[in-house]
């Protein structure tokens, strides 16, 4: 029989994005939240990211994923007001705030809530999703899979690897498997810049003498059993394959860290309208979606760089749900933000008047000295890349409201300094 509780406030996820909200939302008064997690733990992807350099912003020093998570953890317990509930599936989520979850301790439960939070997530673009050729052996990965398979489970995969992809799950798995011993021969990039942060970049590849092939990608898989060898191929300026040019390496695994999707399907069952760009909910200001009183943080919202700015911004959303609650930000006027030259998104895509709002801003080809546009605002940015996000804090005298929308641009870069 279907149990039907009422709540004030449902956060769906209990990862960094999901923990960072409730304890936001709890802060700020709100005093019956429901934080529900599939995984049978919170933490969400963090457990596995076993390698350092989370917390520097938040924290204000270098953490560890598993401490990092654990530092969140210990918060939540301080507040009875937020009833975490793992290993809790849940299967529908209604525009009018019904939340239906499923779990082998209590059933089929349904939260009626005043507010819901999405914080799913994301996951990983599989092999199919970019149709590589060839066989279908054993030994293909995905980066955060096989992250898993060795840090948690203390699996090696093989002898000898290849990634394709710059993705910073794929260069810091590239580090990882060089430190258990395994050979990485190459890491292959379809797009002639890196899609990771720089600091990936020569901490995981330059400094562990790791090749890193730009505008290549793999052609075909060979191999009956097990992965024998990848094909490889130089890719032209409409990223085709110049067959031509290509030749083969010999591994065992293949690896692959090809981007990251936003794990948005409840986002559809509950009629949220998605962003193209980002693959998440369109957001104002406040992280609300289009549906009424529900909120989306996280890398359900759109793909970070950094954890801790997936804390920062579902900080912003549970203390924006919270003041939901109590009937402060209905009504708002919101402006939308039109990309420019050079913008691949931006999040939130709805800026509220009046209101000082930190934007995530994606470049779509790398470019050095060029000028930010955002409103009126200007700032000189002197190096962009598609793989690190731009920072901009827009300020209420940088909105023009007779312009009826925020335009976002990059303009005219100047070459090297």
């Amino acid at each position: 029989m279907l149990s039907i509780r009422a709540v004030d406030l449902v956060v769906i996820g209990g990862g960094p994005a999901g923990m960072a909200a409730a304890l936001a939302a709890a802060e700020a008064g709100v005093e019956e939240i429901v934080l529900l997690e599939r995984q049978e733990s919170l933490g969400g992807i963090l457990p596995q990211c076993i390698h350092n350099g989370f917390g520097l912003r938040y924290f204000k020093e270098e953490l560890t994923g598993p401490e990092y998570a654990h530092r969140f953890m210990l918060e939540l317990e301080k507040h009875s007001g937020i009833k975490v509930k793992t290993a809790t599936m849940v299967v529908q989520v209604t525009a009018d705030r019904q939340v239906v979850t499923t779990s082998a301790a209590e059933g089929l439960v349904c939260y009626q809530a005043r507010a819901v939070i999405l914080a799913m997530g994301c996951r990983e673009r599989p092999r199919g999703a970019i149709n590589i050729p060839g066989t279908r052996p054993a030994g293909i990965y995905t980066a955060g899979s096989l992250q898993y398979l060795m840090n948690i489970e203390g699996f090696l995969p093989g002898r000898t690897a290849v990634i394709l992809g710059s993705g910073d799950i794929g260069l810091i798995m590239a580090r990882r498997l060089t430190l258990e011993g395994i050979r990485v021969k190459a890491v292959l990039e379809l797009m002639p810049y890196s899609n990771g942060l720089n600091r990936n970049v020569v901490q995981c590849l330059e400094d562990f003498n790791i090749p890193l092939y730009l505008s290549h990608t793999v052609t075909a898989i060979h191999g009956q059993k097990r992965v024998e060898k990848v094909s490889v191929a130089p890719v032209d300026a409409e990223l085709k394959p110049l067959l031509e040019k290509e030749f083969d390496l010999t591994c065992d695994t293949l690896v692959l860290s090809v981007g990251l999707i936003p794990e948005n399907e409840l986002s559809l069952q509950a009629g949220v309208e998605l962003d193209p760009a980002t693959g998440g909910p369109v957001v104002d200001s406040y992280y609300h979606t289009t549906v009424e009183g529900i909120f989306a943080c996280g890398n359900v919202a759109h793909v970070h760089d950094l954890v801790d700015d997936v804390s920062t911004e579902s900080a912003i959303a549970g203390r924006a749900a919270a003041a939901y609650l109590r009937g402060e930000i209905k009504g708002n006027r919101w402006l939308p933000v039109k990309a420019g030259r050079n913008i691949r998104s931006v999040v939130p895509q709805r800026l509220v008047a009046g209101q000082t709002t930190p934007l995530y801003i994606r470049a779509r080809f790398p470019e050095r000295n060029a000028l930010l546009h955002v409103g009126r605002g200007r700032v000189k940015r002197r190096i962009v890349s598609p793989g690190e996000t731009i920072y901009y804090t827009v300020k209420p005298e940088d909105i023009d409201e007779s312009a009826g929308y925020i335009g976002v641009s990059l303009e005219g870069g100047e070459g090297d300094d």
